[in-house]
This record gives C-alpha cells, structure tokens and sequence, in this order.
C-alpha cells in the first residue's frame, strides 16, 4: 500500500492537466486575438455545475496541496471514494491518459475564490492545512491574513489522498469570460448562506470597477502579465522604450536585472537604499568601473544580492536565466529582512509549486521556496508545472516576479508560515 501511494504521489508531479488563467491573464486562445486587440471590457461570469461530477483533493506530501478534478460525464471514471471521516480518494486518473476524460486543476491558475458573485482571487489565496485531527481548505485574506473554512476532510488518513467535502453556502463553479467558458474553477461562496450555516463568512471586498482591457504599450495589450508591467512601471523599477514598446518577450541581462531590484528596493517604505551612482573600482573582472551598472553591481556584490561565477566573471550581457533571477529575488528579500532586523530564512505564505523539470537542476530547492514566497516562482508562461530554470528570463516575467516579491515585503504579508 505505501508503495502504491508512493506510486501514485510520483505520477501527480509529473501528469500536470493545462488549466485557464485569471483575468490577468486571458489568452488568446481563450478569448480570440481579434477581441484581445481591442480596447474593451470583459464581463467575467460563472458557470453552474454538477457538484456530482467534481472533487476537491487533499494531496499528501511535505505540505498538503489540494487538486480540482472534474469528471467529464460517460468517460472512464476519474476516482474512486472509500469510506468515509474521512472519505479516501483512489486517484484512477493516474493509472490513465486522462485527456478529455477528467478536467484537473493543480495551483491558483487553475482555481480561485468567488464571493456573491465577485471574483475574489486577488484579495483570497486558498490553502490546505491540517488542524484538529482533519485536513481543511481555508480561504485566506491577503490583507489581513484571516482565515475561512471553505471545506473539511472529517478525519485523517496519514499518505492517503482524501476529499474535501465543501461547506454550506460554498461550490464548485467554472468561470467565464463574456460567456465563454473556461477551464478555471471557482470555490463559490454565498455569505448569507455561509452565515446561516453558522460559519464565519469571509468579507466581500468593495465591486470593482469593470476591467478594461488598456495597455501602456503598443505590445503588451493581452500579454499574459500585462498587469504587473503596468504595476512594475509606475512604481517606476522598470521603464517602457521611446518607441512606446516594452518588448515583453526580450530578454533581461544580468546587469539589468541588478539595476531592477535596487529600483524596486526603493519602493518599499520602510527601506533607505542608498546605491552609489558611480565607483572607482572594478567589481568584476569584466566589469570596468566606468561602465553604467558598476557601481550597482558593487553595491549588490557588497549587500551579497548578486554573485559571479566560479572564474570570477559577472557577465554583464549575459542574460539573466529564470533560476538566477529567482537566486538574485530571494537574495533581495533577505536584505530587507536584514534590514528590519528579521532573520535570513523567508518565511513562506503559501503552499510550495511541485515543478516537474527541476529536480536535478541547483535551483531545486530555491524554486519551490519562491514560489511559497507570494508566488514570486511560478510555471514557464503561467501554464502547467514546468520552470524552465536554465531559459533566459524575459522582461514580462521579470517584471512580474519583481513587483510580487515588491508587494509581498511592502505589505507585510511575509508572515509565519500557513502551516505553523
């Protein structure tokens, strides 16, 4: 049996289904480019489901994540339940080339918190936690940090996979977007009804305002971290071209990269950066006193935010690998823990991402850990389980990751891990 289990915790790391993305993150494959290039508002909605046909899965492992699977009807079953307090799950889908039998969803691309009919993925994360005797999924404020019970296991059973039967007043939904239906689903909650069940709702925030689909540059309309860059430039770490383009998919360099987090250090309130402009000395070999990002790179060198190379090198023009730009991130949120007087050691605020192409690669541990970091690491593209450590980080992923890791430390929400 613990091998069998053993088994089938592999083949859930490595059979990752392709989930949809937040409005953030609408595709073009999802909308169609025509509506993409066009300066409009969406109208994000959701679909009712068959609460028969669909599970939410407690995943053992260092931490529990929780799985979405929906079973596409008259197809080869998806699971099988035993038992009950708890109910295990016999994951059939394992076994299985599941493609358009069972519709799964593994992180927050593929899942997210809806409140009396708003979509509230940006103000709750979801989280699986053990807590008197049983597994729970909660739904976590990211302002305050308030925790909701969305669903429990009613029981334990240690290396199984378990169900999560939902609260009162929550279910599953599928959300669309003008209509269209995608493959992200909601944990829909009714407040009112959560109340009247004797639960302690959580707080809908304030109606947003509707969506627009606008772009600052001519070449980040639709691009899946179109939001962040915005972000990312009026904070002003990270600037546009003089031909009004921000060429998302080009590639930063290391030094570049440098000059990014010193940029975004200066955002933080509690922070007083002061980087030299100019300096007098080579920080590297191949880094003349004279060039642009001296002074900056000795200053990072200095603070240990950046490393060179085992010859010594810095590579200034190299570009900078997605591993390296998490190294350099998590490096710079140590300085600031420094800073405050805080230990070194990050304190995680969410549950690990298991990516399927790292396991041999020096990143292994360190990508996991950012992502648990305010998901500051997340999959190539927002897409599967996939990293890609050693591809060379582009501007949009950069500037993504960088205003997460900016928001995390000036919000305070690097706090006491969930689990503690």
């Amino acid at each position: 049996m613990k091998l069998r289990n053993q088994l089938k915790l592999a083949a859930i790391s490595t059979i990752i289904a392709t989930t949809a993305f937040g409005l953030s993150g609408v595709t073009a494959s999802e909308i169609g480019e025509e509506e993409l290039n066009q300066n409009r508002t969406f109208e994000i909605g959701e679909e009712q489901l068959d609460q028969n046909q669909i599970v939410a899965v407690a995943i053992p492992g260092r931490f529990y994540n929780l799985v979405v699977i929906e079973q596409i009807p008259e197809k080869e079953a998806c699971w099988r339940e035993i038992g009950s307090q708890p109910t295990v799950i016999d994951p059939l889908w394992t076994t299985f080339d599941f493609t358009g039998i069972c519709r799964r969803a593994t992180d927050s691309n593929g899942y997210s918190v809806r409140l009396d009919g708003q979509d509230t993925s940006q103000h709750y994360s979801l989280d699986v936690v053990e807590k008197n005797g049983e597994v729970q999924l909660i739904a976590v404020s990211r302002e305050d940090r308030s925790r909701t019970v969305i669903g429990k296991t009613f029981g334990k059973a240690e290396g199984q996979f378990m169900k999560i039967y939902l609260n009162p007043g929550w279910e599953f939904t599928k959300k669309t977007v003008d209509e269209k239906v995608l493959g992200h689903f909601f944990l829909s909650g009714d407040t009112v009804e959560i109340a009247a069940a004797g639960d302690n709702p959580p707080v809908p925030p304030p109606a947003p305002a509707p969506v627009v689909n606008t772009a600052s540059f001519n070449d980040t309309r639709g691009d899946i971290y179109q939001e962040e860059i915005e972000q990312a430039v009026a904070l002003g770490f990270i600037a546009g071209f003089n031909d009004n383009t921000f060429r998302p998919e080009q590639s930063l360099t290391r030094e570049q990269i440098v000059s990014m987090v010193i940029g975004a250090l200066s955002t933080i309130p509690d922070l007083q950066v002061q980087a030299p402009s100019s300096t007098n000395i080579k920080p590297y070999p191949d880094v003349a006193a004279s060039r642009w990002s001296a002074a900056k790179i000795q200053w990072a060198k200095d603070n240990q935010i950046v490393k060179g190379y085992p010859d010594g090198s810095f590579r200034p023009e190299k570009p900078v690998t997605r591993a390296e730009l998490m190294a350099v991130l998590e490096s710079t949120a140590k300085y600031v823990r420094a800073q405050r007087g805080q230990t070194a050691e990050l304190n995680l605020t969410a549950t690990p991402v298991t990516f399927t192409d790292i396991s041999s690669h020096w990143g292994k541990i360190l990508i996991p850990k950012m992502s648990a970091f305010c998901g500051v690491a997340s999959p190539y593209n927002e897409r599967g389980n996939s990293f890609f450590p050693d591809t060379a980080s582009s501007r949009n992923y950069a500037a993504a990751a960088a205003v997460r890791m900016q928001k995390c430390l000036s919000n305070s929400t690097e706090q006491a891990s969930l689990e503690q």
